[in-house]
């Protein structure tokens, strides 16, 4: 029954998406008043019966339903019920239809909540969102449905991969999910300002907490993403430019460069062009990870789907979206109103430099990534990774880091670079300083070397625009961008510090044996088995000792599940306040002089590295922050709006005799 009813609610949500779509298109034409007013209810109860039937999906994986094949092929009864909740999304099917619930979800918010914009625009805005949900509705019905039935009940599942039966799951994809699906939302927003002519800054003020929203999400989940890969895969590393990794990135480039866009346009009326552009773009980049993703051209440890014909119709959708988008750019771009010049010198002018940088990086970024595809259709195999990626990225990215050192720091509209010259000789100083003395102690790769000295530079740059501030009458958000850009400085020491500080020690070890690793004493005292609710594995266990601190006890495991039969490793962390120790357990490597068995230990000393993640949380916390703020704008207008009305009701009350109000 289950299954019947979550496929029913898709079923009447498809229906609904299709009456959205046409009813917000009429809108478009007078006199269709009535149809028109159905598009907002339409989008509200398909938001309700989409996570109506992702819910249902949702019980049928905690209950362990064999009956659904989805279920079957994905769980395991002696599975830890949290990664049965977790599988849910832990495959094709399941994550479609959790893109799809946010993606109703959204809508239905837009459409119950939203009423600043012009009903034209709204009702165009409404017919897109409709549009592209039906895409999906249709793909899960037609080649993904989640809820098909076995022929018979299997007698037990085949589990989930053991690489996500881990709680980053359980973070990783929906917030990566509900970044994408505010792409759409703003994808939506553009489109309907473009259609009725309305790319105005009230427009913008509607669509930038979307914007702000899904870059949040996009800014965690990579960051979740990131650290998870970095302990569950036990490779020692962070990013690894794997093609799903950057099919995340991209949006999250395009997302930062709409986001300032947007916030121009809102509060300088500049840049409409460029931010209906950029929201194309934003959520082109999103389509393009979905169909990296599930049309198995790429081969990931994330990758969900190898299914050629699943590829193909996300293809499909991704030409008919993209291209249909592109078309209507071309044919309104031209009737959209320049909006306010500014000089280059300006703030204004700062934030389109760095948007162009950001558009370079998701270029070479797109490139690296696409490249390998092409040419293994002509049997042609390459691998392209860091040393393509870092140096091509770098080219871009250090000007955009130099201006968005000086950007906050500038004017609005225009401004004088010898106005704010003391602040750049300043920053200037504090860069080569920082080259200086690394420099002096060692001998460094020159990109890790410039990251810590522009890490250094953007942390002070960052809290500049406080200078001679009241910090109790700063906006909260001046202080999300304040904390965004600290959050950058403090990511980029890490990644720099961690690529030119790395000490790694790789050695067969049997137990009672050392090893020393950048100050660090490593004991191996024993390796024994254990088991697992469903796997089982060997325990080394380590003790760590720094100088003439105590022992600190690690143990790394190497797993192996039985649902499904796989090996993984889990490394073994150890975090300090200046980085971590990171350990790993491998396969028995022979006997010793004695006959005692060897391990394969591997151990990495990564100073400073957790500053990686932490500068993540607080661009994320930035944006939160921003939002926050923004919120606080909008109900202090809206209460000054509420007591201007009350006061002229008044007035109108007292023939016009009312006494003034005392002034603040």
């Amino acid at each position: 029954m289950i299954a019947e009813l979550g496929h029913a609610a898709l079923w009447l949500a498809t229906a609904l998406a299709v009456l959205q779509m046409v009813a917000g298109g009429l809108g478009l034409r007078a006199g269709n008043e009535a149809i028109v007013a159905l598009a907002r209810p339409a989008a509200v109860v398909q938001a309700f019966l989409a996570t109506l039937a992702f819910l249902l999906l949702l019980y049928a994986f905690a209950i362990t339903d064999l009956s659904i094949k989805l279920v079957a092929t994905n769980s395991h009864s002696m599975k830890p019920f949290i990664y049965k909740l977790t599988g849910t999304w832990g495959n094709h099917e399941g994550s479609m239809l959790l893109w799809v619930a946010v993606l109703a979800l959204s809508g239905g918010l837009l459409a119950g909540l939203e009423r600043r914009l012009p009903e034209k625009t709204m009702s165009a805005t409404l017919s897109v969102q409709g549009f592209v949900a039906l895409g999906f509705y249709t793909f899960l019905l037609i080649s993904s449905n989640p809820f098909e039935r076995l022929p018979l009940p299997a007698p037990e599942g085949s589990g989930l991969n053991p690489l996500l039966q881990d709680i980053g799951l359980a973070i990783h994809p929906p917030t990566l999910y509900i970044g994408y699906v505010g792409l759409s939302v703003a994808f939506s927003l553009c489109m309907g300002a473009l259609i009725t002519k309305q790319v105005t800054p009230d427009f913008a003020k509607v669509m930038r907490p979307w914007v702000l929203g899904a870059w949040v999400f996009l800014t965690f989940g990579i960051t979740a993403g990131s650290y998870w890969a970095y302990y569950e895969l036990g490779w020692g590393g962070w990013w690894f430019w794997d093609p799903v990794e950057n099919a995340s990135l991209m949006p999250w480039l395009a997302a930062t460069a709409l986001l300032h866009s947007v916030s121009v346009l809102a509060a300088r009326d500049a840049l409409r062009t460029w931010t209906i552009m950029l929201g194309v773009l934003a959520f082109s980049m999103s389509m393009l990870g979905t169909f990296l993703v599930r049309s198995g051209v790429i081969t990931s440890v994330h990758a969900f789907a190898v299914d050629p014909e699943r590829g193909s119709f996300i293809l499909a959708l991704l030409g008919l979206y993209i291209g249909g988008s592109l078309i209507i750019f071309a044919m309104r771009a031209g009737h959209i109103a320049e909006g306010k010049r500014f000089s280059a010198t300006s703030r204004e002018g700062a934030l389109v430099f760095n948007n162009v940088m950001l558009s370079a990086i998701l270029a070479i970024v797109l490139l690296g990534t696409l490249y390998p595809v092409f040419t293994e259709v002509f049997d042609v195999r390459v691998s392209v990774g860091p040393p393509y990626f870092n140096p091509a990225g770098a080219i871009f990215a250090i000007p955009m880091f130099v201006v968005m050192a000086v950007g906050p720091l500038l004017r609005w509209k225009d401004d004088k670079p010898q106005r704010i010259q003391f602040e750049m000789l300043l920053l200037a100083a504090i860069a080569i300083t920082v080259i200086a003395l690394v420099a002096f102690f060692g001998s460094y790769d020159i990109l890790p070397l410039l990251g810590l000295a522009f890490a250094a530079a953007l942390g002070v740059a960052s809290l500049l625009p406080l200078r001679g501030r009241k910090l109790s009458r700063v906006p909260t958000a001046t202080w999300g961008m304040v904390m965004a850009h600290f959050g950058v400085a403090v990511s980029l020491f890490g990644m720099a510090s961690e690529s030119a500080f790395t000490s790694e020690k790789l050695a067969a070890v049997s137990a009672g044996g050392q090893e020393e690793v950048a100050g660090w004493t490593i004991e191996l005292q024993s390796v024994d088995p254990i088991a697992g609710p469903n796997w089982t594995a060997v325990e080394a266990r380590i003790i760590a000792t720094r100088a003439d601190g105590d022992g600190v006890l690690l143990t790394p495991q190497a797993r192996n599940f039985w649902a499904p039969s796989q090996a993984t490793s889990e490394s073994a962390l150890l975090t300090t306040w200046d980085g971590q120790l990171y350990a790993v357990i491998g396969d028995q490597a022979g006997v010793d002089a004695n006959g005692n068995p060897r391990w394969q230990l591997r151990v990495w000393w990564k100073p400073f590295v957790t500053f990686i993640w932490y500068g993540g949380l607080l661009i994320a916390f930035g944006g939160v922050l921003s939002i926050i703020g923004r919120l606080q704008v909008d109900l202090k207008r809206r209460s000054a709006a509420k007591r201007g009305k009350e006061r002229r009701d008044d007035v109108e009350a007292l023939g016009g005799n009312a006494a003034p109000e005392p002034a603040e």
